[in-house]
């Protein structure tokens, strides 16, 4: 018997483990079902910024509409002021040649007729 005892080793450390083989399925199914969630979260998340987005480039499109509309609007009534001043031109120019014609030219000649009559004609 002691033969035996020579050959093994005072202390015998059992490496294999209790209660038979380890599952890792249950852990796998965790971090997979973590993983899921995490991913579902990320896609949550970026619709909602996806939604802010669309929302906030609808209400800027709808501005930008509005602005383009407005300056359309402008810019009709400022070609309608330019007709208006033309045609105020038109006329401010046709009321001087009537007033130099009318009333200027006459006088004019009326004064030169004055002075070129002969002094005997002024007795």
């Amino acid at each position: 018997m002691d033969e035996n005892r020579a050959d093994t080793p005072e202390q015998v450390i059992e490496f294999a483990p209790k209660g038979g083989p380890r599952s890792y399925a249950p852990l796998v199914e965790e971090a997979g079902k973590a993983i899921i969630a995490k991913l579902q979260k990320a896609a949550d998340l970026s619709n909602e910024n996806c939604d802010r987005a669309m929302k906030l480039a609808h209400k800027l499109s709808m501005e930008l509409r509005a602005a383009e509309d407005r300056i359309n609007q402008l810019e009709a009534e400022v070609e309608l002021f330019r007709h208006r001043a033309v045609r105020a031109e038109y006329w401010l120019q046709t009321i001087q040649k009537e007033i130099e014609e009318k009333l200027i030219t006459p006088r004019s000649a009326n004064a030169i007729e004055q002075t070129s009559l002969p002094k005997d004609a002024e007795l």
